[in-house]
């Protein structure tokens, strides 16, 4: 073995290293925090003068399969849809908007799902279609999605933890994007 080649053991070393890492996190369960709403979209839902309203059902869209429910990139975990479900109860909470008796129902459909903690580049996505019926009737259903790029290390240990706290905040950011719907918040006024 010359110096010359030590760069190159360096990188093979790392890049092992880094394999070994992904290998040992696919086998952990997916773990998000438990979903919390942010002063910012309380306050925009109080000011919106929207009427209370409760969650229906949160599914896997229909002919989509239906481990998107429970696998992300490998690792298994709660149900994504309950997820999403918590997320917008917590935020519809927040604003004191949340009523479990309301006529009012909002339901969701998870339509993909993804995270990627490639070398270089990290990618998240998320997407639904909601839906939101009142006394019976339909009067808001629209998909929407969010995504994430961030820079991703090569390194396994940090790039799981990293892609998985940029795919958890999607949560909000599609509940934020849905409540700043115009169209939802029609389907919600008073």
């Amino acid at each position: 073995m010359t110096f010359s080649n030590m760069p190159y053991i360096s990188v093979i070393r790392s890049t092992v290293v880094a394999l070994v890492g992904l290998s040992v996190f696919g086998c952990v369960s997916l773990q998000m925090p438990p979903p919390s709403s942010s002063a910012e979209t309380a306050e925009k839902l109080r000011a919106a003068n929207l009427a209370p309203a409760k969650t229906g059902s949160f599914l896997v869209a229909q002919g989509t399969n239906p481990d998107l429910d429970s696998k992300l990139g490998g690792l298994r975990g709660s149900s994504l849809t309950q997820h999403l479900k918590e997320q917008i109860i917590a935020d519809l909470k927040a604003a004191g908007l949340y009523d479990p008796n309301s006529g009012i129902v909002i339901d969701a459909q998870l339509t993909d799902s993804m995270v990627d903690a490639a070398i270089g580049t990290g990618v998240a996505r998320l997407a639904a279609r909601f839906t939101v019926t009142r006394a019976g009737k339909r009067e808001y259903d629209k998909q929407l999605a969010v995504d994430a790029k961030w820079e991703s290390s090569f390194v396994g240990a940090v790039a799981i933890p990293m892609a998985m706290n940029q795919y958890g905040a999607l949560y909000k950011s599609l509940t934020a994007k849905l409540f700043d719907d115009a169209d939802f918040r029609k389907a919600l006024k008073r």
